[in-house]
């Protein structure tokens, strides 16, 4: 599967990908049409299907327009968001199995976020694109959902395989880096990994895809039920939710 990363809007990623063996296309949480149809006509590609993950307008912009060019395309996006996000053709929940191509994708849950949010896993590609409910060495914030919803999502997450590529949709990990150094400050593993990311956004490279294996030694918000991480918010014998919802809390109030 080809990935291609698009960087559009302030911050946003989307993602255009194609099956190589049959030249499907879809693309990830489009937040505006235009880029997406300039890569598609440059290379004479055509639009299958577009894939959201949650019903914001900086994921879902871009859908309509898409659908006026390429009208034989199908969205696919939750099932309990047919309210909020219009025209879906597929609707999909946890459990469903998504193909564009010879390519498959497990549907997620993963409430937090947003209470309808899902992630979208092509294991035998590992890639893993996951919206706004994980970020390299950060979350979303919590709009809708609950601290345990979302340390549940994060849970659910954290156990697919360490080579999982993290194909989150925005870049924040510089910002979240410096949150983490709060909460990790003599993490030999975030210490290295903030320099080499300070290196890459000089030279304006992205430092999306992360993987998982990393999110998993430095991402505290995927390590709220480890000892160090819950000392470190004076939480030791607090459950691991909680723990979550004070580190959301101190992100949200954050300023680097």
């Amino acid at each position: 599967m080809e990935i291609i990363q698009l960087p559009v809007l302030s911050d946003n990623y989307i993602y255009i990908v194609t099956c190589e063996e049959t030249g499907m296309t879809g693309v990830v949480d489009p937040a505006s049409a235009d880029p997406v149809i300039a890569y598609l006509m440059a290379k004479n590609k055509t639009l299958d299907c577009i894939f959201n993950t949650h019903h914001h307008e900086d994921h879902t912009g871009g859908n309509e327009k898409l659908l006026q060019r390429y009208p034989d395309c199908e969205i696919v996006a939750p099932a309990s968001e047919t309210a909020r996000i219009p025209d879906i053709d597929v609707p999909v929940k946890d459990g469903s199995t998504v193909r564009l191509g010879m390519c498959t994708a497990k549907v997620m849950e993963v409430p937090g976020h947003t209470t309808g949010h899902v992630i979208y896993w092509f294991e035998k590609q590992n890639a893993l694109f996951c919206g706004d409910s994980l970020f390299s060495l950060g979350c979303g914030r919590m709009f809708e959902g609950t601290p345990e919803q979302m340390w549940a999502s994060l849970k659910k997450i954290r156990s697919l395989p360490d080579e999982t590529h993290v194909y989150c949709a925005h870049e924040y990990t510089l910002d979240n880096a410096g949150f983490a150094e709060t909460i990790e400050a003599t993490n030999p593993l975030l210490k290295s990994y903030r320099k080499k990311i300070e290196k890459m956004r000089s030279k304006n490279e992205p430092t999306v895809p992360s993987v998982l294996a990393i999110e998993k030694s430095i991402n505290p918000f995927l390590r709220c039920d480890h000892p160090e991480v819950k000392k470190a918010v004076g939480m030791e014998q607090a459950d691991p939710a909680a723990v979550f919802a004070e580190i959301r809390k101190r992100k949200d109030n954050f300023r680097g």
